[in-house]
């Protein structure tokens, strides 16, 4: 059979039909393979895309979050009291205990919203696909003018949120700042109106104002501002400098204190070779120190927390270095106060006890307190009995003896001192025409030692430094000091009446603080008589509304200024902030998503 089939050729067929089969199955298989590839081809393209939609989504919900603090900053801006919203069903607001209200009528804010029902703030210009939500933390706001946000911005499915610190900017901005860049009219008894303007608004050197330039190797180590026009000779700054000069072209003056023309300009850090400073609004200074009476009240419990330490009449402070502090003040009858007219108060241990038993405040060696942790201390003016009042303020004592506003002799805490001569209104570094130096019922606050903890020390009339302010080894990254003053902030420089030497016995002086003079000056007291007193340091910064002398030819202290870099996001408790002012961020974070999507808490 297998012969017959070859004779006739058939095998040959049946080979033919093998290899017609094999090729067949060798066809299918490549095809199958094909559309393999293909269809592996566009799940692929289909997944990129999809995974390119995400990525662009989890992109902008980032930039959205942004757009939630840029936009909450705003708010601040344009309303000061802004920090008081939010919404304190927020889990953010309330882990921090934050004392928050949801806005009303026209300022209801949609990105106060939370939870599933809850609303979100549509990002501008996104046609409604971006959006944010945020949380408030004003918590600190009322120790340190410092705020938390929590922004969470969504695009499609994806979430992502940032923490934001902010902080309100102001005077501490700056290692130093002025309003009017001549000396203080008070002190040198000037009535020119003139003295009171600044530069570009008509104050010229004939007026007589004294004129102050920056000379003789002065080093700014630090960002500056003035609402005036700065005189800088040879001098040196090293950070940013800013005037509110709107004159076009002339952001300084190359003159010297006599209105000579002088060079040897250096602005290390010009935004423009040759600009000088930069033209910036002004700076406005609030009018008084007032409010600060408020922070001492214990009738206002949501507004004013912790009260602070109120003081009355010539109060000494010493700080010692375990965050201790010794306060005498022997006309303090209540150290908080429970009303608007003051007419009923308390006194506590923590604030120190009045009285003149050992320990008490009125005592020889005064009341050891531990610091009041940030919060302020307040020396006032003794208040006079208002005749046929039926209350009294709760730390009124008489006008009599040795205590009325005429004595100036005895100011019952140390000053002056046995042999001192007192400056007087034609004294060069005396008080001019405002108060005398010592008055027996002045809101006057005398401070030295080394501190620990973080504390503002306010006073209604002057504040003088009478030794050293440096600050403690022990938690050193957190201590922080304000001096603030109505009056005159005085680096005390008392001078012998025999001799007209410095009585001090030594040489320097350190000042590790923000310091302010809201009305006048900070100067170095009898700038003009007992010789040379060395270097004065100040580390941190230096806020006045009239230019202050700290030298006078070989008499006085040389000037050693640095800026404390931590002021920039570390501020004093309760210190004075400007009458308008902005918020800037310190440190900006981002964290795990505080909401889903679908607006449910993560």
């Amino acid at each position: 059979m297998i012969r017959l089939r070859r004779t006739l050729g058939l095998d040959r067929l049946d080979r033919l039909r093998d290899d017609r089969g094999m090729a067949m199955a060798i066809t299918l298989i490549f095809g199958m393979v094909l559309i393999i590839m293909a269809a592996t081809a566009l799940t692929v393209a289909t997944s990129g895309l999809k995974k390119a939609d995400t990525d662009q989504d989890w992109n902008a919900a980032l930039s959205a979050a942004y757009a939630g603090v840029e936009e909450y900053q705003a708010r601040l801006a344009n309303d000061n009291s802004y920090q008081q919203f939010g919404n304190p069903a927020a889990p953010f607001s309330k882990t921090t205990a934050s004392s928050v209200s949801l806005p009303t009528g026209s300022q209801v804010n949609p990105a106060f919203g939370t939870g599933t029902t809850g609303t979100w703030a549509a990002v501008p210009s996104s046609g409604g696909r971006a959006s944010f939500r945020y949380e408030v933390d004003n918590s600190k706001f009322v120790a340190t003018g410092a705020l938390r946000i929590r922004s969470t911005g969504k695009v499609g499915s994806a979430t992502r949120t940032v923490i934001a610190d902010l902080r309100q900017k102001g005077f501490i901005d700056y290692l130093y700042f002025t309003d009017i860049e001549s000396q203080d009219p008070t002190l040198t008894g000037k009535s020119n109106a003139d003295c009171k303007k600044h530069a570009w608004e008509g104050r010229t050197q004939d007026d007589g104002c004294g004129e102050i330039a920056f000379s003789g190797g002065d080093v700014i180590a630090g960002p500056a501002h003035s609402n005036d026009t700065m005189r800088v000779c040879s001098a040196t700054f090293e950070q940013t400098v800013t005037t509110a000069n709107p004159t076009n072209g002339r952001s300084y003056s190359k003159v010297d204190s006599n209105g000579y023309a002088c060079s040897g300009q250096k602005f290390l850090k010009e935004r423009v070779a040759g600009a000088g400073p930069d033209q910036v609004s002004s700076v406005l200074m609030p009018d008084t120190l007032g409010d600060k009476i408020r922070e001492m009240r214990t009738d206002l419990p949501s507004d004013v927390p912790r009260p602070g330490c109120l003081y009355t009449g010539p109060t000494d402070i010493v700080f010692t270095a375990d965050g201790k502090m010794t306060v005498k003040s022997p006309y303090t009858k209540m150290t908080r106060i429970s009303n608007a007219d003051a007419t009923a108060g308390t006194a506590t241990a923590d604030c120190g006890l009045p009285g003149t038993a050992d320990g008490q405040l009125g005592s020889a060696k005064g009341a050891t307190i531990t610091v009041p942790a940030n919060n302020i201390v307040y020396v006032q003016a003794i208040p006079v009995p208002v005749a046929g009042a039926a209350k009294q303020n709760v730390n009124a004592a008489a006008s009599v003896g040795d205590l009325t506003e005429t004595s100036c002799g005895n100011n019952h805490v140390g000053y002056p001192r046995a042999g001192e001569s007192v400056p007087t209104s034609s004294t060069t570094g005396g008080p001019g025409t405002g108060a005398c130096a010592y008055g027996a019922r002045s809101g006057d606050v005398f401070v030295k030692g080394t501190f620990q903890g973080q504390l503002t020390v306010a006073a209604q009339n002057y504040l003088y430094v009478t030794g050293d302010v440096v600050y403690a080894e022990a938690n050193a990254s957190t201590n922080i000091l304000g001096l603030a003053s109505d009056g005159i902030a005085w680096v005390w420089n008392p001078v012998s009446a025999s001799s007209g030497a410095s009585m001090l016995g030594d040489s320097g002086r350190e000042i590790d603080a923000a310091i302010i003079s809201v009305n006048h000056s900070f100067l170095v007291q009898n700038y003009g008589r007992g010789g040379d007193r060395g270097t004065l340091t100040v580390t941190g910064s230096i806020a006045q509304a009239f230019r202050g002398v700290v030298r006078n030819g070989s008499n006085g202290y040389i000037k050693a200024y640095g800026y404390d870099a931590r002021l920039r996001y570390l501020a004093p408790p309760k210190f004075l902030s400007p009458v308008t002012t902005s918020y800037g961020i310190t440190t900006q974070t981002e964290v795990l998503p505080a909401y889903r999507s679908t607006g449910a808490a993560s």
